[in-house]
């Protein structure tokens, strides 16, 4: 439910102020503990959950095949864990991926693979979303006849396969995870009755699970959301708000957890 630094300091930036974390449970410290050394109450929404995908016969086959495919692109680091973890339930050594390039969206996706040991040869270095690293593939000329796994989401954006595809690249989509409502949490649902100072969003599924709990709950988002900050991790976060018919009042820039509690801060203070 809410999980608050029991020391918050009497005129801390954010004393007195309340956050709601949507992340996964598993995911939620990383933002709620800069939160909390900040003085604020954190209130630990999670609306999504990681599960396994219903079939994993596309992505034991594609590690099956590891050798043949010049790039493996991870857009995220819950691709990171679960395609790591899938390689470890076959037998499969993460040294493996040495024979093939590693790409990477996301400075915390890079991070989430170095720390496995996997050497990162492509990360686009200022945006953290697929365009850009469709920008870094065009200039090093990666297309016609190049294979490259992508192993995701079951549901996610199609930018990246879409645009290697374009360019003459064979793109074998292989889900490793799939994001499904969590369980909401009653005590939760009456807090944000009460009202909220403000939320935060770090990927599209956050956004529309978070709508789906609301609404479940009897209460309107435009109206439970009025007063409060929203704050999204970047642009396609953004989109996702834009398109549910909410707003983004704040947008980290670089999309990363520090950037997301430094601007969320600055406005909440201001």
């Amino acid at each position: 439910m809410t999980s608050t630094a029991d020391t918050a300091r009497s005129g801390a930036p954010l004393a007195g102020r309340s956050v709601v974390v949507t992340r996964t449970r598993e995911q939620s410290r990383a933002l709620a503990e800069p939160l909390e050394a900040l003085g604020a109450e954190v209130i630990a929404c999670p609306v999504i959950a990681i599960v396994d995908p219903p079939d994993t016969g596309p992505i034991d086959g594609a590690i099956e095949r590891l050798g043949e495919y010049d790039w493996v692109v991870l857009t995220s680091t819950n691709a990171v864990e679960r395609f790591l973890a899938r390689m470890e339930t076959l037998g499969r050594a993460t040294s493996e991926l040495a024979a093939t390039q590693v790409a990477a969206v996301g400075e915390a996706t890079a991070r989430a693979l170095r720390a496995r040991g996997v050497e990162v040869a492509l990360a686009p270095p200022k945006e953290f979303r697929a365009e850009a690293l469709v920008d870094e593939f065009a200039a090093r000329g990666v297309g016609e006849g190049a294979r490259v796994l992508v192993p995701r989401a079951v549901e996610a954006r199609e930018v990246l396969p879409e645009a290697l595809r374009e360019r003459g690249a064979v793109v074998d989509i292989a889900p490793v995870y799939m994001t499904v409502p969590a369980e909401p949490d009653p005590a939760v649902i009456e807090r944000l009755r009460a009202g909220v100072d403000a939320v935060t969003f770090t990927s599209p599924s956050t956004v529309r699970n978070f709508l789906t709990l609301v609404r479940s709950a009897g209460l309107d988002p435009e109206t439970l959301l009025a007063e409060s900050v929203l704050a999204s991790i970047g642009p396609v976060t953004t989109d996702a708000l834009v398109a549910a018919g909410l707003r983004a009042d704040v947008e980290a820039d670089p999309s990363t957890i520090p950037a997301l509690v430094d601007a969320l801060a600055k406005r909440l203070v201001s």
